[in-house]
């Protein structure tokens, strides 16, 4: 379970999360982190928030955007807002490290989809590009779609695909969360 300054690693996409305000701390209305992006790490796969903005501000080094099919670099002090449903991605192309300030408005539970997804990356159970195999990506994603979903396929050929394969996953001992990533 997230609490404020809970320091959570991700080795496959190279992202560090310090929690600063949690859901419960807010009531919902807010989560707060500190994110490091190691140089030089992965640019994850396009993916958008169907019921949540979030607010970015660098605190030092670079991190590149891709937003609306361009690719944008912030530097210390730039800010960038994403709107709901805004398909975007976030990392570092630099030598150097780089660190800022994210919110999620509201929370939700994109704490335990943050834990969950770097708890799989630890324990090596995603690619180098830290996405699951498909039974625990139908799992996962099917339990976290109000917070997070895949650019493509269409979402309705990912709800679709999902839930045949969601029988298999769970005969296969998949889970969508585990417990001893939210300890």
């Amino acid at each position: 379970m997230a609490f404020k300054n809970k320091l959570i690693r991700n080795p496959i996409t190279g992202q560090d999360i310090r929690f600063l305000q949690t859901a419960k701390d807010t009531d919902g209305k807010l989560l707060e982190m500190e994110a490091t992006y190691n140089a030089m790490s992965k640019e994850p796969i396009p993916h958008y928030h169907p019921h949540q903005e979030e607010f970015m501000k660098i605190l030092s080094g670079e991190v590149s955007i891709r937003m609306d099919g361009k690719v944008r670099v912030l530097k210390e002090g730039d800010a960038v807002h994403i709107p709901k449903n805004k398909v975007h991605s976030m990392w570092n192309a630099t030598g150097e490290k780089a660190t800022m300030l994210w919110k999620v408005v509201p929370a939700m539970d994109t704490e335990y989809l943050l834990e969950t997804a770097t708890g799989l990356a630890r324990d090596g159970r995603t690619n180098d590009k830290g996405m699951p195999n498909i039974l625990q990506t139908a799992l996962t994603i099917s339990r976290f779609d109000t917070v997070f979903r895949l650019a493509n396929p269409p979402y309705i050929v990912q709800r679709i695909i999902f839930f045949l394969l969601t029988p298999i996953a769970w005969l296969s001992c998949y889970r969508p969360v585990y417990k001893k990533y939210l300890d």
